[in-house]
C-alpha cells in the first residue's frame, strides 16, 4: 500500500536540539539524515545515534525514514543501522538506474531478515539527482515493490546542468517524475520551490499550490515553518472532504442507475473527477 504521506521532516540524526522537538512539529514522516547534513568526519557518530533517535522522532506516531548515504562503503552499514533501529522507509541519494535500486533491495533483505522483519516492509523513497539518471526515471519508479516515493534532486541537478534550481529549471524533469511515479502507483515527492527558504513563506506556499496542482503528492522540507504549510496544501480541508464524499455518492448512485456520468453542482462528474475525490480521502487516514 502507498504511504499516505504529506511532509517529510529532515533531521540530522546527530543534531539533538532537533531530534528533542522533532516529534512536536507535526510532520508525517521525519527523515533522520546521514548523508548532506552530516561532516564526514560523523558518519559514524549520525549512525550510531539512530537507535536512540528513532523511537523519540516517532512518538507522536510519525514514521521514521533514514536517508542513507550514497557510496556502498558507507550505504550498508547505514541500512544495518536503520533497519536495527526500527526505520520503515529509507530515502536513497543519487541513485543510478534500477539495477541501484534492486541491489539495495538485496541487502535491506538480509537485515529485515536478520532482525525478524517481513521483508519487505522497508519502504524506498528514491531520489534522482543525476543528470546520466533521468532517462531511466520510469524504470527506478518500478524499479522494486518497495518504491514508495519518487523525486528529482533540483540543488545537484541545477549543479550538473550549470543552472540555478527553480520552477524554470526543474519545470521539465518535474512532470517526468510525475509521470514516472504516477504510472508505477508511487508518490510523486517535490515542491517546486527552493528547499530551504524561511524568509517568504507566502512565496513557498505559492510554489507548492502550483506543485500540487501539476500533480506532486508529497514533499520533503528542512526547517519546521514547512511542515503546517505542506500538510495543508497536501491535505484537505473539511470542506473538501465533504465534497468529495458527496460526490462520490452521487457517482455511484448514476452508476446503479446505467448512468456513466451525473451533474453534480453545476458541473458534470465521470470516472476520472471520482477517483481525484477518491484519492483525496484515501489521503485524509495516513497509512
Amino acid at each position: 500500500m502507498t504511504p499516505n504521506w504529506r511532509s517529510l521532516l529532515f533531521v540530522p540524526a546527530t543534531a539533538e536540539r532537533f531530534i528533542a522537538k522533532a516529534h512536536t512539529r507535526g510532520a508525517d514522516a521525519i527523515i533522520l539524515d546521514l548523508e548532506d547534513s552530516i561532516p564526514p568526519d560523523s558518519k559514524d557518530a549520525a549512525r550510531n545515534a539512530l537507535a536512540a533517535a528513532a523511537p523519540r522522532v516517532s512518538q507522536s506516531g510519525a514514521d521514521v525514514i533514514v536517508r542513507i548515504n550514497r557510496p556502498l562503503e558507507l550505504a550498508l552499514p547505514d541500512i544495518a543501522a536503520a533497519i536495527a533501529a526500527g526505520a520503515t522507509g529509507l530515502i536513497l541519494p543519487k541513485v543510478m538506474g534500477p539495477e541501484h535500486i534492486r541491489l539495495l533491495s538485496e541487502v535491506v533483505a538480509t537485515r529485515e531478515a536478520a532482525h525478524n522483519i517481513p521483508i519487505g516492509r522497508t519502504r524506498f523513497l528514491a531520489l534522482a539527482e543525476t543528470a546520466a539518471s533521468l532517462p531511466h526515471l520510469y524504470a527506478i519508479a518500478a524499479a522494486d515493490p518497495r518504491m514508495a516515493a519518487l523525486a528529482v534532486g533540483a540543488e545537484d541537478l541545477a549543479t550538473e546542468f550549470g543552472g540555478i534550481p527553480s520552477a524554470d529549471s526543474m519545470y521539465v524533469w518535474a512532470m517526468h517524475c510525475i509521470a514516472a511515479a504516477r504510472s508505477a502507483n508511487i508518490l510523486p515527492m517535490g515542491s517546486l520551490g527552493a528547499l530551504a527558504q524561511i524568509d517568504d513563506l507566502d512565496a513557498y506556499r505559492a510554489a507548492l499550490t502550483r506543485a500540487k496542482n501539476l500533480g506532486f503528492a508529497t514533499a520533503s522540507c528542512i526547517h519546521p515553518a514547512h511542515v503546517p504549510i505542506i500538510n495543508e496544501i497536501y491535505g484537505a480541508t473539511p470542506a473538501e472532504l465533504d465534497r468529495a464524499r458527496r460526490l462520490i455518492a452521487a457517482f455511484d448512485d448514476a452508476l446503479s442507475k446505467g448512468l456513466g456520468a451525473v451533474a453534480f453542482e453545476g458541473a458534470m462528474i465521470d470516472l476520472p473527477i471520482v477517483e481525484r475525490a477518491k484519492r483525496l480521502l484515501a489521503r485524509a487516514t495516513r497509512g
